[in-house]
């Protein structure tokens, strides 16, 4: 319980725990950067990670220069192709086997359910999307991994989605994060991040699972 109390303080003030590892730890802040983008888009047992707010704020900090950008951006970039990469191979290793397994701690069927049925109504662009939709970011690369979509299209349009999402996303926060308007809403501005995409992939999500039930009865 603990853990999670601390998963959500963290995903809703994650400007003030970044500032705080940058002021106590330095450097280090860069690992943390890489091993939560690689974890969120990597692992399907950890769709709950931010990743919309997180990268925002990271390109605020940099833009107060307590951060360098170039390498914070590199180094998530990296972490975003690298864990759809894995996530991809991870789903071509278990295969249509997945369709199977049940809801769990450790396996949410349903956003699986979700991002199938994206993934069937909108094919490969799934993944360039996907990344601007939370639960759905981590189980495309997986799904695409399931329905056997070759590596070469798959790394195209991952390579093409992280840097959008990535870049994107921290050039938004350094240029317009530290402005004063901007600072004095940051709360909302978070939640913003976290609801409104989240709202978008569940809606997205639903109307996919209804015109593939469409177009099989």
């Amino acid at each position: 319980m603990e853990l999670i109390a601390f998963l959500i303080d963290f995903i809703l003030h994650v400007d003030q725990h970044l500032q705080a590892f940058v002021q106590t730890y330095g450097a280090w802040v860069y690992a943390l950067l890489f091993l939560i983008i690689f974890v969120e888009t990597g692992l399907v047992v950890m769709p709950f990670l931010p990743g919309d707010s997180l990268l925002f704020i990271v390109g605020a900090l940099c833009g107060a220069e307590l951060m360098s950008y170039p390498l914070a951006a590199g180094l998530m970039l990296a972490a975003a192709i690298l864990g759809d990469q894995t996530n991809y191979s991870i789903g071509r290793y278990f295969g249509p086997k997945v369709f199977q397994w049940e809801n769990s701690r450790f396996f949410n069927k349903n956003a699986f359910n979700q991002a199938h049925a994206f993934y069937e109504r909108y094919g490969g662009v799934t993944i360039i999307l996907a990344r601007f939709m939370p639960f759905i970011r981590t189980f495309a690369p997986f799904v695409a991994g399931v329905a056997e979509m070759t590596r070469s299209k798959f790394t195209a349009f991952n390579v093409i989605g992280a840097v959008i999402w990535v870049l994107g996303l921290t050039a938004a926060g350094y240029w317009f994060g530290n402005l004063p308007w901007v600072q004095a809403n940051l709360s909302k501005i978070i939640w913003a991040l976290i609801i409104v995409p989240g709202l978008i992939a569940v809606i997205g999500g639903w109307r996919a699972s209804r015109s593939s039930k469409a177009d099989t009865v």
